[in-house]
């Protein structure tokens, strides 16, 4: 059965339709991910004007554990599946930390063509339905974060949840 990720947030709801032929493995951790709640009440903690949207990190919901955003995960990393699909605007990917096979539940939705990405992040779907709510996302207000990058949010931008849906009950 064909589905699709129906991603609610404090912004509007988007679509991602899944490239379940380049990075089967991929879609099926974040499917899991989605179906447990794991991405209920997180937030999309780090805006690249320009450039990316990224969350699904668990400790997001947390205020306290705000100097740690963007270390979260779900306790394991899966293998990467690098793939030819090109990282445009719309295309959400696995977010990752130096090493190829570092990815867990983090994600990033690309605002614009970020094709220097390709072949080095895991593309695995893109944006269906939803292209106003990646811009209002996108112009969220952002402040320099720890590491002095203009890219933290000034107002939280929260997916309330993610559900996994069959792909022909989008309206």
């Amino acid at each position: 059965m064909n589905e699709v990720a129906v991603i609610k947030t404090t912004a509007g709801e988007m679509v991602i339709e899944f490239w379940v032929d380049v990075a089967p493995k991929t879609v099926e951790n974040f499917k899991k991910l989605a179906r447990e709640g794991f991405y209920d009440g997180t937030a999309f903690h780090r805006i690249v004007k320009n450039f990316m949207i990224q969350g699904g990190d668990p400790l997001t919901r947390d205020a306290q554990a705000e100097g740690r955003w963007g270390t979260g995960g779900p306790g394991y990393q899966i293998k990467a599946e690098f793939n030819n699909k090109s990282h445009v605007r719309g295309v959400i990917s696995m977010a990752r930390s130096q090493h190829p096979d570092s990815a867990g539940s983090q994600f990033f939705i690309c605002l614009a063509d970020a094709r220097f990405l390709d072949r080095q992040y895991t593309g695995f779907g893109q944006l269906i339905r939803g292209d106003e709510v990646l811009r209002a996302i996108g112009d969220t207000s952002v402040t320099s974060s720890n590491s002095g990058e203009q890219s933290k949010p000034t107002s939280r931008v929260g997916v309330e949840n993610i559900k996994i849906i069959a792909a022909d009950s989008v309206q």
